[in-house]
């Protein structure tokens, strides 16, 4: 009788299949992984495995999520990573059966983006010009300083994800540029266009990281392939590095460094052409959302402004 495969290796098999015909980028794997190897050690308390856990099984895990305070969008999470595991056993006759199939999501509210207004996108645009124009910075200071005006202009006039934004390549720079190609999830380009605040922004930090080239330097910042290097293993900077800049910035924006993330700004862009008018769909694509369900939660902002035409400029609106 053959032995059954351990839940670490089919995990690794489930894994390599994202990767490979998905295009599944490391942080979607990483998360993954962490999601079934917690799913795997439940399993193991009572000597279960991937192999033969049954529906009620699997409905306890989720249980025992809630019970230790998981929210409903993390166990909505975790029941995903598992749907999607037990396709695969499935598919590859590992399993004759789908134990996932029936269950259901735990409730969720209908959760709004945090978004930032126009205002306060400004102000920290603002403070981030001030810090890059400093007279009293050190030339490192003000390197530092222009990369994360760069950023924050970069981000609010494209909404790209964080992980697209620290890994621009240095010829996203170019003078004469008026749309970047970007690589997004599942490996997918799309033309994402630059307006001229961000293309003068970046005009500006290039040029700085080419004035700090010195002959003890000459294969690092300014010979880097990424706009935004490091000298990390990434070889640009990380995301964690750039959220911790912004929260600084908000703060010295008068802010609050929670209600501020990459991410946020990210929402910002999105609600904020929406308020303006702009289609539903050519936000989707500008956030690379593959279905428009995902770009369906800035609705709410699209409705308002739909009741304010109404309100305004009906001819039978109260006045």
């Amino acid at each position: 009788m053959r032995a059954k495969p351990s839940d670490a290796k089919l995990t690794g098999l489930f894994l390599d299949m994202l990767a490979a015909e998905q295009g599944a980028g490391p942080n979607t794997l990483d998360a993954y992984r962490r999601d079934l190897t917690d799913f795997s050690e439940f399993l193991g308390r009572d000597g279960h495995s991937f192999v033969d856990a049954e529906t009620q099984t699997l409905r306890d895990y989720l249980a025992d999520l809630d019970t230790r305070g998981f929210k409903s969008t993390s166990v909505a999470r975790r029941l995903s990573a598992m749907r999607h595991l037990y396709r695969f056993l499935l598919n590859e006759r590992i399993r004759s059966e789908d134990p996932a199939a029936i269950l259901s999501g735990p409730k969720r509210g209908r959760g709004l983006p945090k978004v930032l207004s126009i205002a306060d996108v400004d102000r920290m645009l603002r403070r981030a010009k001030e810090l890059s124009e400093a007279a009293e910075a050190s030339p490192a200071q003000r390197l530092r300083a222009l990369r994360l005006y760069c950023l924050l202009e970069v981000l609010y006039a494209t909404g790209l994800r964080v992980s697209e934004l620290v890994a621009l390549p240095r010829t996203a720079a170019k003078r004469d540029a008026r749309m970047i190609v970007v690589r997004g999830k599942g490996d997918k380009e799309r033309l994402v266009p630059l307006n001229e605040a961000s293309r003068q922004a970046m005009a500006d930090y290039l040029s700085a990281t080419e004035a700090a080239k010195t002959e003890k330097k000459k294969d690092s910042l300014a010979a880097s392939k990424w706009l935004f290097p490091s000298f990390g293993e990434s070889g640009h900077l990380t995301r964690q590095h750039f959220a911790r800049d912004l929260k600084e910035l908000a703060v010295a924006s008068g802010l609050q460094a929670r209600l501020v993330s990459p991410h946020v700004l990210r929402h910002a862009f999105a609600s904020h052409l929406l308020h303006n008018g702009a289609d539903l769909r050519i936000v989707q694509t500008l956030l690379g959302h593959t279905d428009i369900s995902t770009t369906q939660i800035y609705t709410h902002v699209v409705e308002e402004r739909l009741k304010s035409l109404v309100r305004d400029l009906h001819p039978l609106a109260e006045k």
